[in-house]
């Protein structure tokens, strides 16, 4: 007796062979997108003949180097140029003490005087930095000796007094007026009296240069 075969096919195995199938297939898809999405593109640019060369490195000059910041006024806790007061009384009475101790003598149509000592010099001076600019400024008030001789009716008077200067500031020495006092001599009559007031006053123009200075040097602090 020879032997038969059967081929029987059940519905459920073909079901779960295409059904696996399908699974691989959706995997190696999963796969491919995994791959496009941490994948890129780019581009090479061919270099062609009229294309710009390449930029080549140059030497700088002395011209192409940018000047370092320019230094803080102010002290080295205020580097920034904030608000800063400092106190230069000191400096600026000794200052104009000995500029107006410098004045010389002047001479006259009858006679001739000198300034020989600064009698009061009384006031403040300060310098302010504010956003790193600077700022001075300074109040002043003066008395100073003078003394002198004058020729009257073939006679020398010799004459004491002082130059006073009243309360004065920054930037007002155009308007600046002496007021010039003699000490009591009973053998000065008016009329020399006058000539000897308006011969001191002469004094003004020398003592405004000396003041002018005092103002530049306060500045160059």
């Amino acid at each position: 007796m020879g032997t038969f075969f059967i081929n029987v096919t059940f519905p459920e195995a073909a079901m779960f062979r295409r059904s696996e199938s399908e699974s691989e297939t959706m995997e190696r898809e999963g796969e491919e997108e995994k791959k496009k999405e941490g994948s890129y593109r780019y581009w090479v640019r061919e270099a062609t003949s009229d294309a710009a060369p390449p930029p080549l490195p140059q030497k700088l000059t002395n011209n192409d180097v940018v000047a370092p910041n320019a230094p803080a006024l102010g002290s080295l806790w205020n580097q920034a140029g904030t608000w800063e007061e400092k106190n230069l009384t000191k400096w600026a009475t000794d200052r104009l003490k000995e500029l107006l101790g410098s004045v010389g003598s002047l001479q006259f149509s009858s006679g001739k005087a000198e300034i020989f000592d600064v009698n009061r010099c009384v006031g403040d001076a300060f310098l302010v930095t504010v956003r790193n600019k600077k700022r001075v400024g300074y109040t002043y008030e003066l008395s100073l000796k003078v003394q002198g001789e004058w020729s009257f009716e073939e006679d020398m008077k010799k004459v004491k007094g002082s130059l006073d200067i009243a309360e004065f500031s920054f930037g007002e020495l155009d308007d600046l007026e002496v007021d010039v006092k003699l000490s009591d001599d009973k053998e000065l009559s008016q009329q020399l009296k006058q000539r000897i007031r308006l011969d001191l006053k002469q004094f003004l123009e020398p003592v405004r240069l000396k003041l002018g200075q005092f103002e530049q040097d306060l500045k160059d602090r």
